[in-house]
């Protein structure tokens, strides 16, 4: 599993980044936009949503519930300050898909406990597009939260987040978690690749941890 979650830069804004994952082979993107209106958060992610029914991929807003039935979203992603996880599904029901943030075992239980559906966890190192940065896991990190998980029979998928590049795919997964999320490896390459060609990148090192 990989999970595309949306930022902008000077090159491309959100819709822009949302189309390219998809266009890479992504199939799960997240909105995650801090600090705009909520009419411009709307626009954009009735567009977003528009391209992702066409590539047939999974359509989540970062933290705002309030606006997954307006705008038709497939569920939604909360960090730790954002509503509580038992709440959101008391509101969207069951049908809804509801991810949590995690940094520790206790939070993986936490929200297991709430009733989410994933956890994306992390941050794997430092990352520039989140500014209140959790302490860093690392592989090891990550190894005693999976390892911890299935001591208290957690079975719902661990996604890994921040800052990983295509090179730590491998070494990632191999330590059990269920995918991976990525952001700025994707839109922020400075080597001249295109970013359509960096998500096949990611896809095909995950394909080939699953072979």
């Amino acid at each position: 599993m990989i999970q595309f979650v949306t930022h902008a830069n000077k090159r491309y804004d959100y819709l822009e980044g949302a189309q390219l994952a998809l266009e890479g082979g992504c199939r799960w993107i997240q909105l995650r936009m801090k600090g705009t209106s909520v009419e411009e958060f709307v626009d954009v992610a009735e567009r977003i949503r528009i391209l992702c029914r066409q590539y047939e991929a999974v359509f989540l807003l970062n933290d705002h519930v309030e606006l997954v039935e307006r705008v038709g979203a497939d569920g939604v992603h909360l960090g730790k300050d954002d509503m509580p996880i038992s709440q959101a599904r008391s509101l969207l029901g069951k049908e809804k898909i509801i991810g949590g943030t995690a940094n520790t075992l206790e939070d993986v239980i936490r929200i297991y406990s709430s009733g989410a559906d994933y956890i994306g966890c992390g941050p794997f190192r430092f990352t520039t597009t989140k500014k209140k940065l959790s302490p860093i896991l690392g592989l090891d990190g990550y190894k005693r939260i999976v390892n911890g998980a299935k001591e208290y029979g957690i079975h719902i998928p661990i996604i890994a987040i921040g800052g990983i590049g295509v090179s730590d795919v491998t070494d990632i997964m191999r330590v059990g978690v269920n995918g991976i999320a990525i952001s700025s490896a994707i839109l922020n390459a400075d080597n001249g690749e295109n970013p359509v060609a960096i998500m096949e990148k990611f896809i095909n090192e995950l394909k080939s941890c699953n072979q």
